[in-house]
């Protein structure tokens, strides 16, 4: 029995994948929005097995990033190779625009950011030719219709590579492959054989997204799009597809020739809900009369292919399902919610501490703009990780005596104020324990104007609870929350059953994925008053993939 790329090859919140060879190593780079460290660093030997070796911009090389939406932050990054260092360059909304990080290892250190303050737009990419010489693309209003009005497209210019500076100007080379094409966006450029060639997606990153392909035998044409367009989507086969978003790739080759795209998708829950996001998968590519050809003999993102041949199968150790706090230092699975200014979490005797601080884990949500002002207070006492399976149980231990409007617990969080808190509080002057559903009333995302919203609390369970040390469980089985809690975990009884299509609504999108964690705040008031976490344990059902495929 052969083996098997099986997908999702990076299960959970990876969205944006962009992949490069060394040799016989692979590495692979995803979006992180709002989640600190940012841009995760995979490796592996057989685009089978993916082991996390790093991130690409951390408070120790002057990354800020700005709890709000979830869906800001920093996004669609380019990974490439080139005279021994690593490049990535990435947009984040919080802070600049665009940069560029540099290493020579890609398990970092990654340098600080070089700001490009002259390449504007989003989604900038950077192409390496074969004589060294070094491009940047990107998408932007560049395209002029005839009307005089322009339209969305793709502009490419030369780039000196020592100063992070364009040395040309830019020129339009592609608009879009459909003639109502929306949303061209995220480019990349591969010199192959006689051709240039650009794949760009297009659609949006939801339900409509696909992959586009054009050429040229010049590289500064204005380059042909591939008459089998859409290279690769979903979008034609409807609402109920088990996986949905297919798009925004990038493509690899291996020694012994062939070819490979990574790009993002999603898997549909229940035939309807979103709640782990755009992951990252891949396919197959052969080329036919000069042009790639994704998933031959299909055409769509199947579940699994076989596995290279000429790749080494290497597995890696799991992440571990259970964490202990023994050691100050975290594995790479856990993430903050904005850049940390404040030490309001500590891990002393086998114990993790979050402090109440004044920030509460569901806030009003702010427009964004990379003209906003940065602060240094908007981040919240957060520590989580990414849901990875539909089926997915979360248990925890905690010691926490609530005072005023304190509270602590866990939490699910989705984009928009979406979230469940499973957290002890003072109610009505009693000590509780409680279920409460935030969601966000919008007609507009953050990024466009005129943005307005309303956020949403409801009490959805309670009981007295008046002992320091509690257990607390969210069994969250494709759309139903189970939701526990008890003295210990053989003695866990039920507070309420939720409904978990409540925090994945399609209006949430799926920019972003699930987040499970602990948290503590002072619902703005600071507070010395720490939540103490004994271990948090984290448990997926790796069999199913939409309830129903199995791996």
């Amino acid at each position: 029995m052969s083996n098997k790329l099986k997908n999702p090859i990076i299960p959970g919140f990876y969205p944006d994948p962009s992949i490069c060879r060394v040799g016989n190593d692979f590495y692979l780079a995803c979006s992180s929005f709002e989640l600190c460290p940012g841009v995760p660093i995979f490796h592996s030997r057989d685009l089978a097995h993916w082991e996390q070796i790093g991130y690409a911009v951390t408070p120790e090389n002057g990354f800020h990033v700005e709890k709000n939406c979830g869906n800001g932050g920093v996004m669609a990054p380019t990974l490439r190779y080139h005279n021994g260092l690593f490049y990535i360059i990435n947009t984040n909304y919080s802070d600049k625009g665009n940069y560029i990080v540099t290493a020579e290892n890609p398990a970092g250190p990654w340098s600080d950011p070089h700001w490009l303050t002259d390449v504007p737009g989003i989604d900038a990419s950077i192409f390496f030719d074969h004589d060294g010489k070094a491009y940047i693309m990107g998408t932007g209003d560049v395209w002029d219709n005839g009307t005089g009005v322009k339209e969305r497209g793709i502009w490419l210019a030369p780039y000196d590579i020592e100063n992070y500076c364009l040395s040309g100007e830019p020129v339009t080379i592609f608009n879009s492959a459909l003639r109502t094409g929306a949303s061209p966006e995220s480019p990349h450029l591969y010199h192959i054989g006689d051709y240039y060639y650009l794949v760009i997606a297009e659609g949006g990153t939801e339900h409509y997204h696909a992959v586009m392909v054009a050429r040229s035998r010049e590289l500064f044409g204005f380059y042909e799009g591939n008459p089998a367009n859409p290279v690769m989507t979903h979008r034609h086969m409807g609402f109920q597809c088990p996986i949905t978003n297919v798009g925004h790739a990038d493509l690899v080759d291996l020694p012994d020739g062939s070819w490979y795209a990574v790009m993002l998708a999603s898997r549909l829950i229940d035939g309807e809900c979103k709640n782990l996001g755009r992951e990252t998968f891949i396919c197959p590519v052969v080329w036919e009369r000069d042009w790639p050809l994704f998933s031959p003999k299909t055409g769509q993102m199947e579940w699994e292919y076989d596995a290279p041949k000429s790749l080494p199968w290497t597995e890696y150790p799991p992440v571990k399902e259970r964490e202990e706090f023994d050691d100050e230092r975290l594995d790479f699975s856990w993430n903050f919610w904005g850049t940390p200014y404040e030490k309001f979490y500590q891990i002393r005797d086998s114990k993790l501490r979050l402090k109440c601080i004044r920030q509460a884990l569901a806030e009003d949500i702010r427009p964004m703009g990379f003209e906003a002002e940065k602060k240094k207070d908007r981040f919240v006492s957060f520590l989580a990780r990414r849901q990875l399976e539909p089926d997915t149980t979360v248990t925890c231990q905690m010691a926490f005596v609530p005072e005023d409007r304190e509270s602590a617990g866990i939490a699910v969080v989705q984009a928009m104020n979406h979230q469940y808190h499973l957290e002890r509080a003072v109610q009505d002057g009693q000590q509780v324990i409680r279920l409460v559903l935030v969601t966000e009333d919008y007609e507009l995302q953050p990024y466009m104007p005129g943005f307005t919203s309303k956020t949403n609390r409801e009490i959805l369970a309670s009981d007295v609870w008046e002992e320091a040390e509690i257990i607390l469980q969210i069994k969250m089985e494709h759309e139903k929350f189970t939701v526990n809690y008890g003295s210990s975990v053989d003695s866990l009884k039920e507070l309420c059953i939720a409904d978990g299509k409540k925090i994945n609504p399609e209006i949430v999108g799926c920019m972003t994925g699930t987040m499970v964690g602990m948290y503590a705040t002072g619902n703005g008031t600071d507070s010395d008053n720490f939540a103490e976490f004994d271990w948090f344990e984290y448990k997926s059902n790796a069999g199913s993939k939409n309830g129903k495929e199995k791996r």
